[in-house]
């Protein structure tokens, strides 16, 4: 197997980080603070044609995960709002790509590439949100298309985008097997997105409440064919499972830089703090388990890269997912207790990493629904 990275891989990576700490990093902060969508990331990253990479050369991208994990980690390193930036554009483009007729696939995708469009994705409801199965938003076949209520929260980027591709149930049968997504674009009659949540982290990506009364959508805005389109979406997604598991990376890296830059700055019973074998075996430990994250992470990037499909990919990509997650929030609270009182002040950006490693345990899965995957796959017959 190997390790090493491409020329090509090496060159994003580097690229990413140069600009990651010339103009991400200054803005970090800021973003965290006011809660206010970083419209000049965006713009930064549109600039750097960054939204095309996970995707085929006719989009301009270039199919490889594993320089997406590294531009996302690169990124999440010094802010996890500019890192989902990246991936809130990238969901949308794969479901269309994976599931999307060839109309579908001209109208959109050119313009998420870009970054002249940004589409949503929503199919959490207040009473379901890892039970899919169980969500209430119906679409009732009518003359020419279907006509679509329900209600959904917690959807991510909606309050930004120009579409939205929302999940509900055609018919009353159980299961997820008559879930579609529909296209639902933001000036439809009938469709509100409500208030934008007041998170904990994650602050500078908006996720808002979208309310469906009676809208009508045509026929050609169901994505894939009716009760097959879902699971076509979700067997592309395990593609970007990998990209979860690069955020927790990047905030676990993040954390360790600033903890190491304090503690070598610190001094307490006349040595530095640094100098502590208490101290030392905290910073082993954190480095050990990020390292291990990384490459769980690229290996599960690597096997997308390789085509593996199916069972094989599923199981690695929520290993990798959870393994990370899990990491980055003990990274963070290790890197909270080591900067002492001054890590529960907000004058240190080292809270922010704390909370924004908290939602990643939750968010595109928790990390109970990993493990009952992980579990599933490794006793099956």
């Amino acid at each position: 197997m190997d390790f090493e990275l491409t020329e090509d891989q090496r060159a994003i990576r580097d690229l990413v980080r140069r600009i990651a700490n010339e103009k991400v990093a200054p803005r970090a902060n800021e973003i965290d603070k006011t809660a206010e969508y970083p419209q000049d990331m965006f713009d930064l990253l549109k600039e750097l044609g960054l939204f095309t990479l996970p995707f085929p050369e006719e989009y301009g991208g270039t199919e490889d995960s594993v320089a997406c994990c590294l531009a996302i980690e690169e990124l999440g390193r010094v802010c996890y709002n500019t890192a989902y930036l990246l991936l809130v554009q990238w969901l949308p483009f794969g479901a269309i790509l994976a599931g999307g007729s060839k109309e579908q696939k001209e109208k959109y995708l050119p313009g998420l590439a870009s970054g002249d469009l940004r589409g949503a994705f929503s199919t959490t409801e207040p009473q379901s949100g890892s039970d899919v199965a169980g969500i209430k938003t119906r679409a009732v076949p009518v003359d020419g298309g279907y006509v679509i209520n329900g209600a959904k929260i917690w959807c991510t980027n909606a309050e930004m985008s120009d579409f939205v591709l929302v999940a509900a149930k055609v018919g009353e049968g159980k299961g997820t097997g008559n879930i579609n997504m529909f296209i639902i674009d933001r000036d439809t009659p009938g469709f509100e997105i409500g208030k934008k949540e007041d998170k904990m982290g994650a602050r500078g990506v908006p996720s808002n409440g979208l309310f469906l009364t009676d809208v009508f959508v045509p026929e050609n805005a169901r994505l894939g064919p009716e009760g097959k389109g879902f699971k076509i979406v979700m067997e592309a997604f395990n593609k970007s499972r990998p990209y979860i598991g690069a955020r927790a990376v990047g905030c676990a890296q993040g954390a360790i830089d600033h903890t190491i830059a304090f503690i070598k700055d610190r001094k307490a019973f006349g040595q530095q703090v640094s100098d502590f074998q208490g101290v030392r075996w905290m910073i082993a430990d954190m480095v050990t388990k990020t390292e291990a994250s990384r490459l769980m992470v690229y290996k599960a990037a690597a096997m997308v890269n390789a085509g593996v499909k199916g069972n094989d990919l599923a199981g690695m990509a929520a290993m990798s997912k959870l393994f990370a997650t899990d990491t980055a929030m003990e990274v963070a609270e290790a890197a909270v207790q080591l900067f002492g009182a001054a890590g529960i002040s907000s004058e240190y950006p080292i809270g922010r990493y704390f909370r924004d490693a908290k939602v990643l345990k939750i968010v595109e899965g928790t990390n109970q629904i990993q493990r009952n995957i992980i579990g599933k796959l490794t006793l099956a017959d």
